[in-house]
């Protein structure tokens, strides 16, 4: 793609003073649509101000840094100079599951909060990004529920935590206190699974959101945790699944969206491309419909994150009418 093809959007003053917040999405108002949009264009790019890093710029657009680094594959993570062009994520295919409560997709780093409709207004989605579980300390798949909501927790390292900081000659305290240094944040919430929590992170971790980096547990950015802290209730249901590959519709077109294998897990792309026409089948309703190879081929290839459009469906046309003395009569 040409450069002055792309669209180029210039948010200097924005850049420069964002920190990290959900992004709310209004849902498709066609039910059976499932992608959802931020910009109207489709690629967005903006410019950086200054000489930073890759991660300081997902801090301030609510992204996650192996999110931004599957984006910019040809940009320093560490280094980005002043003028140098970054993209940023736009679409998303929501994950395959119930539209409510939480959802946390751990292939994409991302949680998705599906708040109470309101009257005369939208239905929406807030999204975040997290941090999950190392390979050797995996984040578990699978329905659970919001059991409790503390504010400033303290956190109590289990043994085997406790044993693996000492292994490093970094010992743990039985209890850290609220602070900012405690691995907990400002804000938790506790999973009816035992052990597992979503919470916010201290300031040395800060940028780690967005990789496996936990013990298991869902990290997020402060202002984030703060958010959904005081918008989810006691109750509310979370989905944990591991969706690599999606595909969903957006305005009769088909889009697919893939992202790299985790840590410890390897598919080829054999694999995916198995999976991917699975996912087109189901979404299509058809054995094996007419779509663009090459587009597929693409994204399961750069496993960037990015909706690419695979298929077009064709719109059935309104026929006009023909008038016969007054007497208005559809073609047959």
């Amino acid at each position: 793609m040409r450069f002055r093809d792309l669209t180029i959007i210039l948010m200097l003053w924005f850049i420069a003073t964002r920190t990290a917040s959900a992004t709310t999405y209004n849902l498709p108002e066609n039910p059976d649509d499932n992608v959802i949009t931020q910009y109207p264009d489709n690629t967005v790019f903006i410019r950086a101000k200054q000489d930073e890093t890759l991660l300081d710029i997902a801090l301030r657009f609510s992204l996650g840094q192996m999110e931004i680094v599957h984006l910019n594959q040809k940009v320093d993570r560490w280094l980005v100079k002043k003028g140098e062009v970054v993209r940023l994520a736009n679409r998303r295919i929501l994950p395959d599951t119930p539209h409510r409560g939480i959802v946390l997709n751990l292939s994409e780093y991302r949680l998705y909060y599906y708040p109470n409709a309101q009257p005369d207004m939208p239905a929406q989605v807030m999204s975040y990004a997290t941090g999950i579980g190392r390979q050797d300390w995996r984040t578990p798949l699978g329905y659970t529920r919001v059991s409790k909501k503390v504010r400033n927790p303290s956190w109590y390292p289990p043994e085997s935590i406790r044993r693996e900081h000492a292994r490093n000659d970094d010992p743990l305290p039985r209890v850290v206190p609220p602070g900012p240094h405690n691995p907990l944040g400002a804000y938790a919430l506790y999973l009816a699974l035992r052990g597992y929590l979503i919470h916010g992170t201290d300031i040395d971790k800060i940028y780690g959101i967005g990789m496996q980096i936990t013990h298991g547990c869902v990290r997020m950015y402060p202002n984030d945790i703060e958010e959904l802290y005081y918008r989810a209730s006691v109750g509310t249901p979370v989905y944990i699944v591991k969706q690599p590959i999606k595909v969903g519709w957006l305005n009769s077109t088909l889009y697919i969206e893939a992202h790299p294998d985790l840590e410890g897990v390897k598919t080829t792309f054999d694999q995916r491309h198995a999976v991917a026409l699975r996912l087109i089948k189901k979404a299509t309703q058809e054995e094996l419909p007419a779509f663009n190879q090459e587009a597929l081929d693409q994204a399961l290839q750069t496993l960037d994150g990015d909706p690419v459009p695979i298929l077009q469906k064709a719109v059935p046309q309104e026929t006009a009418p023909i008038e016969f003395d007054n007497v208005t009569t559809p073609y047959q």
